[in-house]
């Protein structure tokens, strides 16, 4: 199986309802860091703050008749939408989900009339959960990345990139389970072969990073993270999205949380921006001189805004915040 560029096209027609054509803005500063064009593609600005809405209403839309409810994992920006969308359809939602998922993002579910289960503490806890739930309440099961209409909704996003900066030659994606990244990563390609299009990811429970690494899905420890969306496995028995992002990605590199926790920052104080941190990978890796030989305008997309606002006041002010067993010293920004 796989993900045509048909199918992306598709997509597009199905979720003009559902999901924004967000904007692509430029960011000055990181303009000059770079020495090109930086853009920022803002999908924080959807109606679920957050580029899960495209791949949840296209799967939605296209539910087999007669279906009355739907049922997802998530670390949250997923379940949302799925929440968002089947409210729109008239459909039940429940979301599984862990304990790692920020409360925030729990009470945003519930607010728009979704079942929230928290179950265990990783992403693979939650999955087993909704898989119960598809088995023996009769409930579809809509993944968060490893199916083909989901990574069709995502892959929008690289229609909406090229037809509004032709001259992209860079792309940077938040990768985690992979269904952003292959389908950006596809409609791209598709349209401009030599476009470079580079996962960046945390360096702690990376699990896309250490599956390519090791040739095959693994599955990883999950800890807390300032890109928390950025969290979870990629399934041992994942389908698609691993052998697309092996196909199509010319690069996967790492950030720290001192990186992430610096890119929040940067965001803030020189584009007057609030996003997760998974939305500002792009950026640290810009940043950090992890993405190689920059050839002419770069992209990067802001994901969510869906953030733990708390945290968010932390490290703005430069506060000292603690993931766990990490602490990441404050410091306040300096350009």
């Amino acid at each position: 199986m796989t993900v045509a560029i048909s199918d992306i096209w598709a997509a597009r027609s199905n979720i003009t309802k559902g999901a924004a054509r967000t904007p692509l803005v430029p960011s000055p500063y990181m303009s000059r860091l770079v020495g090109h064009d930086f853009l920022l593609k803002l999908e924080m600005t959807q109606p679920t703050g957050a580029f899960k809405i495209r791949g949840a209403t296209n799967a939605l839309i296209n539910l087999p008749e007669g279906t009355t409810g739907v049922t997802c994992c998530s670390t949250g920006n997923h379940g949302r939408a799925i929440a968002y969308a089947a409210k729109a359809l008239g459909l039940r939602a429940v979301i599984c989900m862990s304990s790692l998922v920020p409360q925030a993002k729990v009470d945003g579910i519930r607010a728009l009339g979704a079942d929230v289960r928290i179950v265990g503490s990783s992403q693979d806890d939650a999955q087993a959960e909704s898989s119960r739930l598809a088995r023996e309440e009769g409930l579809i099961e809509v993944p968060p990345f490893d199916h083909p209409l989901v990574i069709a909704g995502q892959g929008t996003i690289g229609l909406e990139l090229l037809e509004d900066c032709p001259d992209l030659s860079t792309i940077l994606v938040p990768l985690s389970g992979g269904g952003l990244a292959a389908g950006v990563a596809r409609a791209a390609k598709e349209i401009k072969p030599w476009i470079r299009v580079i996962g960046v990811t945390m360096d702690r429970g990376a699990a896309m990073y250490q599956s390519l690494k090791a040739r095959e899905p693994v599955e990883v420890e999950e800890v807390p993270s300032l890109a928390d969306s950025l969290g979870g496995g990629i399934g041992t028995e994942n389908q698609l999205t691993f052998a697309m992002c092996r196909e199509l990605l010319d690069d996967c590199v790492l950030v720290s949380e001192e990186d992430i926790y610096d890119a929040l920052q940067t965001l803030y104080y020189e584009d007057r921006m609030v996003a997760e941190g998974a939305s500002v990978v792009g950026i640290a890796a810009a940043k950090a001189g992890k993405i190689g030989p920059v050839r002419g305008p770069i992209a990067t997309i802001l994901t969510g805004r869906n953030l733990d606002m708390s945290m968010f006041t932390e490290v703005v002010s430069g506060r000292s915040v603690t993931l766990g067993d990490k602490t990441i010293e404050g410091r306040a920004y300096a350009a």
